[in-house]
């Protein structure tokens, strides 16, 4: 019976012993088939419904500003087709009104009419003024280097994923213009 114990206890620690010989050695797994995973820093765009984007555009000159009528915004995305193929998906907003608001809309059936699966690291930036007198971008709310369109409201009666934008702003001061961190 003593034989049994000290046999048992033998083979328990050779089966432990990781340092010599192969016993108790595990491969590696092999993880060259795990599935793409999108990077830590993508931010993933929902495309299943109709997308809007909005928000409005001003004209800041000293302390005071005012709506720009007219004004344009231009929505920037990483594409991703298809094929697993990327680039870059482009659009520009309509004119903004009277009251300096801006409004884009992007539809799930014109992204797949251009092979487009997924969007991601969407930004808003400024793209146009009507103003000579006011037309140098600032990067006030990222106005230059881009707002990050990261969360959206769902609005049911549309069926539309609704993105807004903080108000984004020209000058026609170039000191104006340095970015300020987003803050206004």
């Amino acid at each position: 019976m003593s034989f049994l114990l000290i046999s048992s206890l033998l083979v328990i620690a050779s089966a432990t012993d990781y340092g010599h010989g192969n016993a108790g050695y595990a491969p590696k797994p092999d993880y060259s088939d795990k599935p793409k995973l999108p990077k830590p820093t993508d931010k993933l765009f929902p495309i299943d419904n109709l997308i809007g984007i909005e928000g409005f555009i001003f004209c800041k000159s000293g302390s005071k500003h005012f709506p720009l009528e007219g004004a344009k915004a231009r929505i920037k995305c990483v594409a991703e087709d298809v094929n697993g193929y990327e680039s870059i998906f482009s659009t520009l907003s309509c004119p903004t009104d009277v009251k300096g608001y801006f409004f884009t809309s992007i539809s799930p059936s014109s992204l797949l009419q251009d092979n487009i699966k997924k969007l991601s690291n969407c930004k808003t930036i400024l793209e146009e003024s009507p103003l000579e007198t006011c037309n140098i971008p600032t990067d006030v709310n990222k106005g230059i280097t881009g707002y990050s369109l990261d969360s959206f409201r769902f609005l049911h009666n549309k069926k539309m994923n609704l993105f807004s934008v903080p108000s984004l702003f020209y000058t026609c001061q170039p000191h104006e213009s340095v970015p300020n961190n987003g803050r206004y």
